[in-house]
């Protein structure tokens, strides 16, 4: 893929560096590259960042077809740039595209548009404690068309921006709100993709949760109101009884994080029992009452590792772990970190280098 390079001349001033939070900033350039039926992908660029402009009769406008993914880079001691597990979230949005109806982008395309762009963008990338590079690639539908159909135009867009903790507890345990009345998704449906659609049906129960003190929602599955889901923005596991517990994932419902696999993996390599299997709010319920539910995390780019610290179950507050971060859950945590800011040896291949 070649791609053509535009530099900014009117660079932005830097972001206060002590108080990013998260996506509140975007760097000095973006990756764009177009699609058109009978002439598959083209015209790959990168240009200073900018507004785009969309036809108003888009179909990404008005019935939504888009994915989307996350990573990020990560700023060592030793002034290299580190990519965590790119080529995982290539996979991600070919799948997600699929269940779209988009047209798949070959992988090597994916990951040379965010090397490329991060390189030249690479004086954003934070270096202080817990900062890093957010990456957000995205696939929009162009074409101007009311009907409901297939697009023949689309635009793969990359952005940048510099983050901080996504929660405003950082490390520090959340408090999570299981959502009994709404729902998010269901079997068949687009569950496991990640498109915005999926996001935006959860704003309202994640709206309430947060009227209510709550960080997130924990949510059910569609159809019984009984099986455990995903939290909104991260996959969920559960330590009960020395065992680590996560939904499964094969009713389509849940998305398959690059980050519940990492944890999932190094889990393995400890000798740490896990298990994926369909959970039962009602299990929960039990474990935390007969005191066998040890810790509670999620898992995500975004926030790497969320320590759960107390869950809304049907009204009643219930504490995990104490209301503390659990000693396995800051090893995850520590042992992820570590090899994504490259303070550790990337014994499984993880890392790729700007």
């Amino acid at each position: 893929m070649e791609i053509t390079k535009t530099l900014t001349t009117n660079p932005k001033p830097e972001p206060d560096w002590q108080n990013l939070g998260f996506g509140n900033v975007t760097t000095d350039h973006m990756f764009i590259m177009d699609y058109s039926e009978g002439r598959g992908w083209h015209d790959a660029r990168i240009i200073p960042y900018g507004p785009l402009s969309l036809d108003p009769a888009a179909i990404v406008l008005h019935y939504g077809v888009e994915v989307f993914e996350g990573l990020k880079a990560y700023h060592t001691e030793d002034d290299k740039i580190l990519l965590f597990r790119p080529q995982a979230n290539a996979r991600r949005i070919n799948n997600s595209s699929k269940r779209l109806c988009i047209p798949e982008l070959p992988e090597e395309y994916f990951v040379q548009a965010i090397k490329e762009l991060v390189d030249i963008d690479r004086n954003w990338t934070p270096k202080l404690p817990d900062t890093s590079l957010y990456i957000r690639p995205l696939i929009i539908a162009t074409e101007a068309q009311l009907g409901v159909k297939r697009a023949d135009e689309y635009k793969f867009i990359v952005i940048l921006s510099p983050v901080g903790a996504y929660y405003a507890e950082g490390l520090n345990p959340v408090k999570i709100f299981v959502e009994d009345e709404y729902v998010r998704s269901v079997r068949g449906g687009t569950g496991f993709t990640k498109c915005g659609g999926n996001y935006a049906a959860g704003l309202a129960a994640q709206y309430k949760a947060k009227q209510m003190g709550y960080s997130q929602v924990l949510w059910l599955d569609g159809a019984e109101r009984k099986y455990i889901d995903e939290v909104g923005t991260m996959n969920v596991m559960f330590k009960i009884n020395g065992e680590v517990i996560t939904p499964e994932l094969s009713g389509g419902t849940i998305l398959p994080g690059v980050t519940r696999d990492s944890v999932l993996q190094l889990l393995q390599t400890w000798g740490i029992p896990t298990c994926e299997r369909r959970i039962t709010l009602e299990e929960l319920h039990q474990a935390a009452q007969n005191n066998t539910l040890e810790e509670a995390f999620g898992t995500g780019t975004a926030a790497v590792i969320s320590p759960i610290g107390m869950l809304n179950i049907h009204g009643q507050e219930i504490a995990v772990s104490n209301g503390q971060i659990g000693q396995l859950t800051q090893k995850i945590y520590d042992a992820l970190t570590d090899i994504q800011w490259g303070r550790v040896a990337d014994t499984l291949g993880w890392t790729v280098e700007v």
